[in-house]
């Protein structure tokens, strides 16, 4: 990594694996994240982890590859710098850290500085996890802050340039996350692509709402949403919350490992490619019933299995008259 422009990685890793003097042959799918090469091997991935060492071609200087089996604990060298300061008196921050310690065993965290910061390492999705319990930690102190909510809301009609002097609370960029039911509820925060394709693609989210008698109410905020459930029967079990809570957890984990996503762009493409990109997406996705199929305004993201999402993809390059890279 960093020998040469990163725009060569994938040309030069795809080129190597379905060299068949390398045991390569054909894969499904790839993600590249941060640099971490993670490719999806199947019917020739027993004959490529034999080799355990690869070497790159000239063109590639040569670079070393090992070469193991997919994990969750692939990416293992992943490091994050916290500021914990923004979470102010709220919380005693020696005490925090000890809770994300507890929670994620699998990171490592360096010594507490006194502004605050510090500064994590682990696999991608530990550092995720990690991300989305500070949001979730950060979103119950809010919670407890109700009155001062209430209180800062009437303000803000009364006099709007006083707002400002309130904005300085260092939780108030997150307030908008928490929705009116969170203030007698359960909550959970998952990550945006998974919700969507939870309640878009598996009926069993809103059948189990339903079931329960539980109200749900959603935020999408970018790369998070957060869900917050309701008893909405009077005389319901007052557990119910919690156990969809935890339903809708255990599903958003499998999702989350199993789930993938391709991305067309449609920035800067002239508008007879842009509607060829989605007539083409539209053609096939009856082909694909598993396939989530977002439209956007500059781009369209599919999320699906690995193989749904590389075959949906090679179909559009098909259908669009492009040479599937």
């Amino acid at each position: 990594v960093g020998l040469f422009l990163d725009q060569y990685w994938p040309i030069s890793l795809k080129d190597h694996f379905q060299t068949l003097k390398n045991e390569g042959g054909e894969f499904e799918g790839r993600d590249i994240i941060d640099k971490n090469q993670e490719f999806c091997f199947h019917l020739v991935a027993e004959n490529v982890i034999r080799q355990k060492k690869h070497r790159l071609a000239r063109k590639a200087r040569h670079a070393e590859l090992t070469v193991s089996h997919f994990s969750d604990k692939i990416f293992s060298s992943v490091n994050a710098i916290l500021d914990l300061s923004v979470f102010g008196k709220e919380v005693t921050l020696e005490t925090l850290v000890k809770d994300l310690k507890k929670k994620i065993p699998s990171l490592n965290f360096s010594p507490l500085k006194p502004n605050g910061r510090i500064s994590v390492e682990g696999s991608f999705l530990a550092v995720k996890r990690l991300k989305e319990s500070l949001l979730v930690r950060a979103c119950s102190l809010l919670e407890k802050d109700r009155n001062f909510t209430s209180e800062g809301r009437k303000w803000n009609r009364q006099n709007p340039q006083r707002s400002l002097q309130r904005s300085n609370n260092p939780l108030a960029s997150v307030r908008t996350l928490v929705p009116e039911t969170a203030r007698s509820g359960e909550m959970l925060v998952l990550d945006t692509d998974v919700f969507l394709y939870l309640h878009h693609k598996c009926r069993s989210y809103e059948s189990t709402l339903k079931k329960f008698c539980i109200l749900s109410q959603e935020k999408v905020d970018g790369e998070i949403t957060t869900i917050c459930l309701k008893n909405i029967q009077v005389g319901s079990q007052p557990n119910n919350a919690k156990h969809v809570k935890e339903l809708i957890e255990e599903w958003s984990h499998a999702l989350y490992l199993k789930l993938r996503k391709e991305t067309f762009i449609l920035e800067g493409k002239e508008k007879k490619e842009k509607r060829m990109i989605n007539w083409a997406c539209e053609q096939l996705s009856s082909r694909y019933p598993e396939v989530l199929i977002n439209f956007y305004r500059t781009h369209v993201d599919i999320i699906g299995s690995s193989s749904d999402t590389y075959l949906f993809k090679k179909g559009v390059m098909k259908l669009i008259g492009q040479k599937v890279s």
